[in-house]
């Protein structure tokens, strides 16, 4: 059975504006409409659990804690549970951040923070700050934020933007799920390479983690034992809308990668090939003495594939005959030279480039192998 995929932003709290009453406190899901399937994406080889001693979670979270707030957010428009005077209405939600630079700037999720009128930071010292959006990529689900405070007040954690993630290796979140500050869980890396749902496509490099989250926790770092942010909590799956140990992060150096961009452009942009692939695993490949790689099943129209002149299968069923397989669309076997074994290894491979990059692939069409060098665009607002 599909179960659905939850944004863990939001303890969202009734503001009844005027007349004294006391707010009432309701947890909900942002996106509680929205379902997907988590797609099954092979991680390599895993390993032996790294040591994980309660005594490094300990250290860990004192090290890291203070760069850890809380965010709360107001944002107007129709609310089925706040109403205030003359008919306005306004609702509060809240989730988690850390401090990504001594400029004041702050990281959490985009759908933390999307539509907000204001946005408030509760610092771990008891202190709170009016902060401003700088900007949000719906692509990743990342948003930066800015506080305007003394940089002695800041306390920047470290990124671990490595790519040496394994399976099995000790990961702690911290964050304010249900409102809850300075909430410390810890566990393992249970996954990487899953896909999940980002606000306006899928996300296709998620790590999963089996470290406790829930609402309130989106925005917030998950870190190695080592206190370096390896990730940004940003989603569950769950039948309940409670943590029942299956959530996902995207990747910090992705994370670094955005945010160096908006504060740089003011805005994220990703690079675009335009196609819809799938995977050719080795075996069959061996099997039936074909490439492997990432099929192109879908061309796009007016997009860098099709002026490069890749081709497509149109149908992403595999067709048997026989002892035969056959394969309609181009195989992309390597990028830059570089091995392709999986359609998420090229989508990582593009991903890792700007708009603009010319790209060389080699692709087997019909039995023969070809190259052929693509200009990457930028990937639209929403892509179908």
């Amino acid at each position: 059975m599909d179960r659905p995929i939850r944004q863990i932003a939001v303890v969202a709290v009734a503001a009844v504006l005027g007349g004294g009453v006391a707010a009432a406190v309701v947890t909900t899901t942002m996106d509680s409409k929205t379902t997907t399937v988590v797609r099954e994406v092979s991680s390599g080889s895993t390993v032996a659990a790294r040591s994980t001693a309660s005594g490094n979670v300990n250290a860990v979270y004192r090290s890291s804690a203070p760069g850890v707030v809380k965010i709360v957010v107001s944002t107007g428009g129709s609310s089925d549970f706040s109403f205030g005077q003359n008919g306005s209405q306004q609702q509060r939600a809240q989730g988690s951040g850390w401090m990504y630079d001594k400029q004041g700037h702050i990281v959490t999720n985009q759908h933390v923070v999307d539509g907000a009128n204001t946005i408030t930071v509760y610092f771990t010292d008891g202190t709170t700050h009016k902060a401003t959006l700088v900007a949000s990529d719906p692509s990743t689900d990342v948003a930066v934020i800015k506080v305007n405070v003394p940089a002695s007040q800041l306390h920047p954690l470290p990124l671990n933007t490595t790519d040496d993630l394994q399976v099995g290796d000790g990961v702690v979140a911290i964050g304010a799920p249900f409102g809850l500050d300075n909430t410390v869980t810890w566990g393992i890396i249970s996954a990487l390479h899953r896909q999940m749902t980002a606000p306006n496509t899928f996300y296709e490099n998620a790590i999963q983690t089996d470290a406790a989250i829930n609402h309130g926790n989106s925005g917030g770092p998950l870190l190695d034992m080592q206190g370096r942010v390896v990730g940004v909590n940003t989603q569950i799956q769950s039948d309940s809308g409670g943590n029942e140990g299956v959530g996902f992060a995207v990747p910090a150096n992705v994370v670094d990668r955005i945010v160096r961009q908006i504060l740089t452009s003011g805005k994220a942009e990703h690079a675009y090939l335009g196609v819809s692939i799938q995977s050719i695993p080795a075996q069959v490949a061996a099997a039936f003495n074909m490439a492997a790689g990432a099929e192109v099943t879908i061309v796009k129209p007016n997009t860098p594939a099709a002026a490069a002149g890749l081709t497509g299968s149109n149908s992403q069923e595999r067709s048997f005959q026989g002892d035969s397989f056959s394969v309609g669309g181009d195989v992309v076997t390597e990028i830059d030279g570089k091995p392709v074994a999986t359609s998420n290894e090229l989508s990582n491979a593009i991903d890792l480039h700007a708009p603009g990059d010319k790209v060389e692939l080699t692709v087997v069409r019909n039995g023969e192998k070809r190259t052929v060098t693509v200009t990457l665009g930028a990937r639209p607002a929403t892509v179908g």
